[in-house]
């Protein structure tokens, strides 16, 4: 069997430079926990990122997330222009990890826009660069992901540029469609030479190979193209994120295997999938041929070191069993290598006839006989529980016993294993004694037996769990539901409501029937609120709420409250040259004509009111259907007061006719 590595694999020279000044600003900022962030992932690769969050930098999806003074690494893909100016605006410190590759595009494309050219960007729409891309030319790019979307183009010309990672032959196919139409181009192939030479390299490996593997991040679009490619030439090609993914069954009867990475794939991980291709293909041949050999001598040899063995029970004392096993040799079982509860012996575990599994420790004890040991057996048990957890991805449960660098060692029954401080939990660890002598559920991740090496997951069943709680939300849950929550964090555009484990947006739009700058007019953080759910978008995971649904549109009962030649108190919330708008409630405005504003003329109206003054107004019309009411002001008597204002001068008066007797 023969492994080949394609060329130009792993990072690119834009994502190693991100991952260096990333772990450096985690050690720069190691000393201020909870102020160092990254906008989206840094790259797509998860054992990356993790690495990174252990390190402390966490990632957000929106600057408003972000405390001031904090410091935001500017992942490799690039942002938008806006989120420069918000960051500026905040008092964010930026780290730009932007590839080089990434920011000629984005000067390109605001020139062109100041320019005013169409621009015109080729690539998957919702792909982190293409959407900071179309940032730099005000969002108004026009995004064409294939042949098909260029068909019946609007503009007679175009300033063409492309994602750096999209494959030629749909930059190719986008053109010709466009040149089909007679589009006046100015074209940018902007594809990065490193993508162009990983895609061509990959393509030639997989038409000499009976197997191909393609590492990357399942999030990668450089990766799962590659993948793509791969598959046109060799369709025995397969796509893994790390050696947990690797399907060793499938490549074992293959005789030259391809290995391809995508430019978010660390050199460690390449590197670990090829030895772990290779031992793991090699041993299995191996052993094969060795079980072979095993048939055909079995009975001529005496069992080897480490083999497990099956007799009958001769004889038992206090200190010893002695195993017949059926070949010159018998087998000698130590009380020190079985597992004895206290205060129990051999003689009470073990009976003359019983038959006995053990495992060999040594061929020969130098009195002629073969030494055993249960306890070993046992472990090997444990392992095979162990591999079973791994490939059922079961759950098993562990004891923290040390504290080590980078993590924990936690005991399965006779079997030690590594949790990495990253898996202990899915918050921020900043110590992991806290751990010390818990009892945890986990996950297995990686086993190597034969190095005796196992890797746990703590945070992979707290995920599990959210994840399950999650569903059994959004399967409650469904459109016109009116539910509680309660409000967790504003933003420009809206109020992010936790509906029981999960983020519901109520817009601001939707808040009230008025209208609103801020969601803070109306809500304050930790409040209650009933919400209505307007729609739920489940794979992206997404509820959109509102606010105003749950009490009636104030036009359907505005019979009920108001009337004609009725005075009512409101708010001016708007002057125009011909009068001014009260708002007598969220959603219901009337307007008072500049004639009907003061019983005399009036030729400015600011000179008379100002926008947040309270008055009172009489109700001259209501016209249901164009929703419009007319008001007066001048037709309000001077001296009126509410009934309320009347009722409170009474109590009052007595009290002052009390001090003039006084006096």
């Amino acid at each position: 069997m023969e492994i080949i590595r394609a060329q130009h694999s792993g990072f690119c020279f834009g994502v190693k430079k991100a991952v260096e000044t990333a772990y450096q600003e985690t050690e720069k900022l190691k000393d201020h926990p909870g102020r160092l962030f990254t906008h989206g992932q840094l790259i797509h690769n998860r054992d990356v990122t993790d690495e990174l969050e252990k390190r402390g930098a966490q990632i957000i999806e929106d600057l408003s997330e972000v405390p001031e003074g904090s410091t935001v690494i500017v992942r490799s893909h690039g942002e938008t222009k806006e989120f420069y100016q918000e960051a500026e605006k905040d008092g964010i410190r930026l780290v730009d990890t932007t590839c080089p590759f990434v920011s000629r595009i984005h000067q390109l494309v605001q020139d062109a826009w100041k320019d005013g050219k169409n621009v015109v960007i080729i690539g998957d729409k919702n792909h982190p660069e293409v959407i900071g891309t179309n940032g730099w030319c005000e969002n108004q790019g026009m995004i064409l992901g294939s042949a098909e979307d260029a068909e019946d183009f609007p503009c007679r010309s175009a300033f063409v540029v492309c994602q750096t990672t999209l494959r030629e032959e749909t930059f190719d196919s986008v053109i010709e469609e466009l040149k089909r139409q007679n589009v006046e181009l100015e074209i940018h192939n902007t594809i990065c030479s490193a993508t162009a030479q990983r895609q061509k390299a990959a393509a030639e490996l997989a038409k000499k190979c009976d197997a191909m593997v393609v590492l990357g991040g399942r999030n990668s679009s450089n990766s799962r193209k590659l993948h793509e490619i791969c598959q046109k030439y060799c369709p025995n090609s397969f796509f893994a994120e790390n050696i947990n993914d690797l399907p060793l069954k499938q490549l074992r009867n293959c005789n030259k295997i391809g290995v391809a990475a995508g430019a978010s794939t660390p050199e460690r991980t390449i590197k670990e999938v090829t030895t772990v291709m290779s031992d793991n293909i090699t041993n299995e041949t191996a052993n094969s041929m060795e079980a072979f050999m095993d048939e055909i001598d079995a009975s001529l040899r005496l069992p080897h070191t480490g083999e497990i063995v099956t007799g009958k029970v001769d004889q038992v004392n206090d200190d010893e069993v002695i195993v017949n096993l059926g070949c010159k040799k018998d087998g000698i079982l130590t009380a020190r290598e079985v597992t004895l509860e206290e205060g129990q012996t051999l003689t009470d575990m073990f009976h003359v006839g019983d038959e006995v599994q053990a495992k060999v420790i040594k061929t020969d004890d130098n009195d002629g006989g073969i030494l055993l040991s249960k306890k070993r057996l046992e472990v090997n048990k444990h392992w095979d529980e162990i591999n079973e957890a791994l490939e059922n991805k079961s759950n098993i449960e562990v004891k923290v016993v040390r504290v080590v660098k980078g993590g924990v060692i936690a005991a399965y029954k006779e079997v030690s294993g590594f949790i990495p401080l990253s898996q202990l939990s899915n918050r921020y660890v900043e110590s992991a004694d806290e751990f010390l002598g818990q009892v945890l559920t986990v996950k297995v991740s990686r086993v190597d037996q034969r190095r005796g090496r196992a890797v746990f997951s703590h945070k992979a069943v707290l995920a599990e769990e959210r994840q399950k709680k999650l569903d059994l939300i959004w399967d409650t849950l469904k459109v016109g539901d009116i539910v509680e929550g309660t409000v967790m964090r504003f933003t420009d555009y809206g109020a992010f409501v936790d509906l029981g484990g999960i983020d519901g947006l109520l817009h601001i739009s939707e808040i009230s029937w008025g209208k609103l700058k801020h969601p803070d007019e109306v809500l304050s953080i930790g409040e209650k609120i009933n919400v209505k759910i307007l729609n739920m978008n489940r794979e992206k995971g997404k509820i959109s709420l509102g606010l105003k649904q749950t009490t009636p549109e104030p036009w359907s009962v505005i019979n009920e409250t108001y009337h004609v030649d009725q005075i009512v108190k409101g708010k001016v919330v708007q002057l125009k040259e011909y009068g001014a708008f009260v708002e007598l409630k969220p959603g219901l405005d009337g307007l008072v004509h500049i004639s009907e504003v003061a019983n005399k003329h009036v030729n400015n109206i600011s000179d008379e009111l100002t926008v947040g003054q309270e008055v009172y107004t009489k109700i001259l019309d209501i016209d249901t259907e164009r929703r419009r009411i007319s008001l007066s002001m001048k037709q309000v008597p001077e001296d009126y007061k509410p009934e309320e204002e009347e009722a409170a001068d009474a109590e009052e008066a007595p009290a002052e006719e009390s001090a003039e007797d006084a006096e």
